[in-house]
């Protein structure tokens, strides 16, 4: 998600969820290739299981890219054809590629023979009126025939033209059932569903029909629904860390960021959701967007939010 889940996002997740994949922004083919690589593509070595999300077109860039990714120790590299940007579909990449699947299934091939990790693709069911399960079956064998094991569906179709963005998350319907479709009809390939899923609940019934759910907005709005993910769905027996011991466990990483010259706003703006739904979390959230907004903003901010959300549970264990 792009500008969402940056490096200082990941680590915070990393410290709910010890398992869970986590993906990185996606980033343009040009800005790894010809831009400040290090800014896009650097990492908190504690991220892993870890996944670099690009966006291109062009098999040449996209298998250099590849290379770079498994040079740079990342776990997978996704495709991202599902975004339907103007500023995306303008750079001839994102959801427009499902119109031109022998070109996506070019791209996957050179992606494969370049990179010794895995390459994955994350599409939509379809686009505008590409949109029946015909067109997405075909462009699935595409791929498959490329050599990709692995395909993350949104399971909503996209509108290229009238619809932002934030509408194709919103308005196309909901279509689980094409997906659970496309693993009957691929039984081979490993197929993620994501797409509006809002709880582990949610993410549980579709692990009967599916081999993997992507969860999105949810977890960025609502993180702490991560916090289960590990006893859950891996079998991971260690305690489950509460909200106060992710916030203290989250401070040294924050000071070594202001020391090499990041703004704290850059990092607290990822943490804002995390007592949701409880006591003091108006609190947190406020202190934390006014108070890290100024120039000398430490560490202190984020202990003093904490005290906020720490009195407010106070004041109600005490009614």
């Amino acid at each position: 998600m792009m500008d969402w889940t940056d490096r200082h996002d990941r680590v915070f997740l990393r410290l709910i969820s010890r398992h869970a994949r986590l993906y990185t922004e996606m980033v343009p083919v040009g800005a790894i290739l010809h831009g400040q690589r290090a800014r896009f593509l650097d990492y908190d070595a504690c991220e892993h299981p870890l996944a670099l999300q690009v966006g291109g077109a062009e098999p040449v860039e996209l298998s250099e890219c590849a290379r770079i990714a498994a040079d740079y120790g990342y776990d997978e590299i996704n495709l991202n054809i599902g975004c339907p940007s103007e500023r995306v579909k303008k750079g001839r990449f994102g959801a427009c590629l499902m119109a031109e699947p022998a070109l996506v299934g070019r791209c996957v091939s050179a992606m494969i023979e370049a990179a010794d990790i895995p390459v994955t693709v994350k599409t939509r069911v379809g686009i505008d009126e590409r949109d029946s399960f015909t067109h997405l079956r075909d462009f699935t064998a595409h791929l498959r025939d490329a050599g990709l094991t692995t395909l993350v569906v949104h399971a909503r179709k996209a509108w290229l033209s009238g619809l932002s963005p934030k509408q194709n998350r919103e308005v196309p319907p909901l279509r689980y059932d094409m997906v659970y479709r496309l693993k009957d009809e691929f039984p081979e390939l490993e197929i993620v569903l994501n797409g509006g899923v809002q709880s582990l609940e949610e993410a549980e019934s579709h692990l009967a029909q599916v081999d993997g759910v992507m969860i999105g907005r949810a977890a960025y709005q609502n993180p702490y629904l991560l916090a289960e993910v590990d006893r859950r769905f891996f079998g991971d027996l260690h305690p489950v860390p509460s909200r106060e011991d992710i916030v203290r466990a989250l401070l040294p990483y924050l000071e070594t960021q202001l020391a090499a010259g990041v703004p704290l706003k850059s990092m607290t703006r990822h943490i804002l959701g995390l007592f949701n739904g409880l006591p003091g979390a108006r609190a947190w959230r406020r202190h934390l967007s006014e108070a890290s907004r100024r120039p000398e903003a430490g560490v202190e901010v984020v202990e003093s939010a904490l005290d906020r959300v720490l009195a407010a549970r106070a004041v109600r264990d005490a009614a």
